[in-house]
């Protein structure tokens, strides 16, 4: 997995539910051309991250293809879960 861009926000709620802070993040990649995931456009990440404190956690993900504008229904495994995790962490870190 290889991630080349990425877009990060960081999302209000107004009504004060949620504890910490949380971030959206949509991140291009590509994977090998072995790799069951692979397209040759490319592939999106959406990512929710939680912020509570200095804890950063992977709330949730979805994976899209460019192509063909459609959610893919496969998980990550827990390296590549975990090689989000880091990439985000650092752009939060970052900022």
């Amino acid at each position: 997995m290889e991630l080349l861009s990425h877009t990060m926000d960081l999302l209000f709620d107004p009504t004060g539910i949620i504890e910490g802070e949380r971030f959206e993040f949509f991140i291009n990649f590509t994977v090998d051309e072995d790799d069951e995931l692979y397209e040759a456009n490319g592939l999106e990440l959406r990512v929710l991250i939680g912020k509570k404190d200095e804890n950063i956690r992977l709330i949730t993900y979805h994976i899209r293809s460019i192509a063909k504008d459609t959610q893919i229904d496969i998980a990550l495994d827990e390296d590549e879960e975990a090689e989000i995790l880091a990439y985000c962490s650092a752009k939060i870190t970052e900022q």
